[in-house]
């Protein structure tokens, strides 16, 4: 019988960091939580603890209301990376 490998428990980013607010308008944030399809990425796989997961999840619905990203991203072109194509807003 094989033994299991032992993780580490992940940290969460957001702490390390020390963000207290998560804006819908920094997509550079945004990208920690969302996949290659833009949908926001469980808890469990990265790491982020309950707090900044719910301000998180906030963050990316209000972005997609905004139109900042996209609801949908279609299947058949999915890209390395979709920020590329979103413009930053400019300050």
């Amino acid at each position: 019988m094989q033994e299991r490998k032992k993780y580490g428990k992940k940290r969460c980013k957001f702490c390390d960091m020390k963000i207290d607010f998560i804006s819908y308008k920094d997509l550079e944030t945004l990208k920690l939580g969302v996949s290659e399809r833009f949908k926001i990425m469980p808890s469990r796989l990265t790491g982020t603890c309950k707090k900044h997961q719910e301000a998180l999840s906030k963050a990316v619905k209000r972005a997609r209301a905004a139109a900042f990203i996209p609801y949908i991203v279609d299947r058949k072109n999915v890209v390395e990376s979709p920020f590329d194509k979103v413009r930053p807003l400019h300050r």
